[in-house]
């Protein structure tokens, strides 16, 4: 199959609504869709682009293919080049003294990403300002770049046939990111990485899960140390990676958002035109909104999660096997439902909030998306050891009391004599259910639970990115009469030697696929490493798991990314962003949670001075709550506390030592040094050129001023007429 990339560099997607309650209305909506379309034509040619319109996948839509001729491109990549040059981003377009803006080879995803840039850049950045959410192109719904066909089926076979680990070289790696961008590349390094570093607590967790008991202290110390280390070795990581890619300092670079609304307009690049105060004052407005739903969230989530433990652990009477499914279905029916409401609600605040640039808008839309997905992936094992296993004997009694319209709320640390007195007066098989709780309350719920998260879920989440899409694309294929095609790519066919019928049909489908988001694979990324390192104490082969996982994931995220999304638009990143804050904040919770879970769940079964400090401890229906909370609860969060203190000590020292051994002196730090060090000779050189020019030009310059009868008389004759006279 020919390559569609080959003959096109990105596509606009142009859609002319008609929809209207007249028909003067329609064609009203017509023909000024019509005179936009005929305007987008004659910008994209006036600009040096070649341009032509395609159909569609509906009524209406017309795909506009975009090529960039080579003189152009060598214009943009000038310009470029001269841009990192004056802002001091040392690219690797400066590799020796001469600086030839021309002779450096331009890889696919740099194509892609600079007539990107310039189609969709605004005009006081020097771009055409097509764009979706531009006020001048309301008809433009996207602008995206198409497959490689011939590059995505030579290395996805790569790397599901011959790389068989989970390492990437430093060559393969480079063939990502001059495919795909460095985005994408730093993401792919990423998950190599953490997939390596999972081998050692997966090796600790089969030692411990054979030779100990769940919650070992010696365990959980392990793995904070193991996450401190793998967070503060990627910082280093990803800042090597960032000097050998020339992207370093990539954001001062980085082109305004087409939705960005100045005070005024400027051409300056440096100068937002907005008071950074009152986008401060926004941010801050809008973490109300964000506790708010937070809070209703964990509401929801919490009375799911009382209501599953009842019907699941307790509940008999009639119709309990269907009673069963009941909190599955309100978590099904509920939950993303919330959390799709509160996706609109942070997409509104985040362009509220008037970012200038793309980096900082995902950055701070990323935090409050994962604020609540995380509280969705780790409440329920906070809830089943925090209020389940502590207070579930009471908590199960209060509620099966309150279903059966008895009152039994507590007052005080005789509140088990009450609840237990309410429930006699109960029907026989009620009052035997309550006095049985403490046996009927399950003991490896934990262990369930993580098991699930770990396992069944990862599962879940493959098919539905993998194989959900094949099952979708025949349902529909079916339904439009095109018959049982689970594969959307187009075929050759025997009538069509320029390939040009492929290649339409192939742009058609491209425009059909979702747009690739690096969101969703982060995310699930650094929720499992919140796995791992917040609860694999509970159950020592979760990082087992998660490694396997990992080497799926690995390969299925490519497929992804090039089977079921469009290509992903190339970037220049030099961090991975808000993820690593969040994988930071993570390694502090984890020194808590451990501690916390160590001291309330660890069997003491050998003397010394660890069991001295974490224990197992006896929750039994003669202790009431507050018992149980004075005795359990407040000395777990004291120790969580001071592991907190522990944990500031241990992240100085690792990162102090990794900065030594892996960063001072290192080839990259050297070589970062050196491109700076040619940054600055080239302006010397080219300023001391300048002066030069300037010097030899006032020689060659005739003077002015000595033509002036000042200059011309040099004292000789007046000297001469006052000897004569004497």
């Amino acid at each position: 199959m020919a390559s569609s990339s080959l003959k096109s560099d990105l596509v606009v997607q142009f859609v002319a609504s008609t929809a209207s309650v007249s028909k003067q209305d329609a064609r009203n909506k017509a023909q000024a869709a019509l005179d936009e379309y005929n305007e987008l034509l004659n910008t994209l040619h006036n600009a040096g682009l070649l341009a032509a319109g395609k159909p569609g996948n509906t009524t209406g839509e017309i795909l506009v293919v975009v090529s960039c001729p080579w003189d152009k491109l060598r214009e943009l990549i000038e310009t470029e080049r001269h841009t990192d040059f004056l802002h001091g981003l040392l690219t690797n377009a400066y590799s020796g003294e001469d600086r030839d803006f021309s002779a450096a080879p331009v890889s696919p995803a740099d194509r892609l990403r600079l007539v990107h840039s310039y189609v969709t850049a605004t005009n006081t950045q020097g771009g055409l300002g097509i764009a979706p959410g531009s006020k001048k192109w309301p008809h433009v719904k996207s602008v995206f770049v198409l497959h490689d066909r011939t590059f995505n089926h030579t290395w996805i076979s790569s790397w599901t046939k011959r790389q068989l680990g989970f390492s990437l070289s430093d060559k393969e790696l480079d063939v990502v990111k001059n495919q795909f961008g460095e985005s994408v590349a730093l993401y792919y390094t990423f998950l190599s990485s953490y997939a390596q570093s999972l081998v050692f607590p997966a090796l600790i967790g089969v030692t411990f899960w054979k030779f100990e008991k769940p919650y070992n202290p010696i365990y959980s110390f392990l793995v904070v140390i193991w996450s401190v280390t793998f967070v503060e070795w990627w910082r280093i990581r990803e800042r090597k990676l960032s000097i050998r890619w020339g992207t370093r300092g990539a954001a001062k670079v980085e082109k305004r958002r087409v939705e960005f609304r100045p005070v005024k307009e400027t051409v300056d690049e440096d100068d937002e035109s907005f008071p950074w105060w009152k986008r401060e004052f926004r941010v801050l407005t809008s973490l109300p909104v964000i506790a708010t739903a937070a809070v209703i969230l964990t509401a929801l989530l919490t009375g799911i999660f009382v209501l599953e433990a009842f019907v699941t652990q307790l509940y008999t009477g009639p119709g309990h096997q269907v009673a069963s499914l009941i909190p599955t279905i309100m978590f099904a029916a509920l939950v993303p439902q919330f959390l799709g409401v509160y996706q609109k609600i942070a997409a509104a605040l985040t362009e509220w909030e008037n970012h200038a640039h793309q980096s900082t808008h995902d950055a701070s839309l990323t935090i409050k998306t994962f604020a609540l997905s995380s509280i969705v992936a780790y409440l329920g094992l906070s809830l089943s050891a925090f209020v389940y296993v502590p207070f579930g004997e009471y908590l199960m009694t209060l509620v099966h009391a309150l279903l059966f319209k008895e009152s039994a709320k507590p007052a005080d640390n005789k509140a088990d004599a009450k609840v237990h007195e309410g429930a006699a007066k109960l029907t026989p098989a009620s009052a035997e259910t309550a006095s049985n709780i403490a046996s009927k309350l399950n003991s490896s719920r934990l262990q369930n639970q993580m098991f699930a998260y770990t396992v069944t879920n990862q599962i879940i989440n493959t098919f539905l990115e993998i194989g959900l899409p094949f099952v979708m694309r025949g349902v529909g294929n079916v339904r439009s009469g095109k018959g049982l095609r689970m594969s959307g790519t187009p075929k050759a066919e025997k009538d069509d030697p320029t390939g040009d019928k492929l290649f339409i049909h192939d742009v058609q489908y491209q425009a059909s696929l979702p747009e690739y988001s690096i969101f969703v694979d982060y995310s699930e990324m650094v929720t499992q490493f919140g796995y791992v390192a917040l609860y694999s104490t509970i159950w020592p082969l979760a990082p087992v798991m998660a490694l396997v996982n990992d080497w799926l994931e690995l390969r299925s995220d490519a497929f992804k990314m090039t089977t079921h999304t469009r290509r992903p638009i190339p970037t220049r990143v030099d961090t991975i962003g808000p993820w690593l804050e969040n994988l930071g904040f993570i390694t502090w919770l984890a020194a808590l949670i451990n501690s916390a879970l160590v001291y309330l769940f660890r069997p003491s079964t050998t003397r010394g001075f660890l069991s001295s400090i974490f224990h197992q401890h006896a929750m039994s229906a003669h202790s009431g709550p507050l018992d149980t909370l004075e005795t359990s609860i407040v000395p777990a969060l004291l120790i969580a506390l001071s592991a907190s203190h522990g944990y500031i000590v241990l992240r100085a020292a690792i990162r102090h030592l990794l900065e030594r051994a892996l960063w001072k002196g290192c080839p990259e730090s050297r070589e970062g040094e050196r491109k700076e060090r040619i940054v600055k000779q080239t302006y010397l050189k080219s300023a001391k050129a300048a002066g030069a020019s300037s010097v030899q030009s006032q020689k060659r310059e005739p003077s002015t001023v000595s033509n002036s009868l000042l200059w011309q008389e040099d004292g000789k004759a007046e000297l001469e007429k006052w000897i004569k006279t004497e």
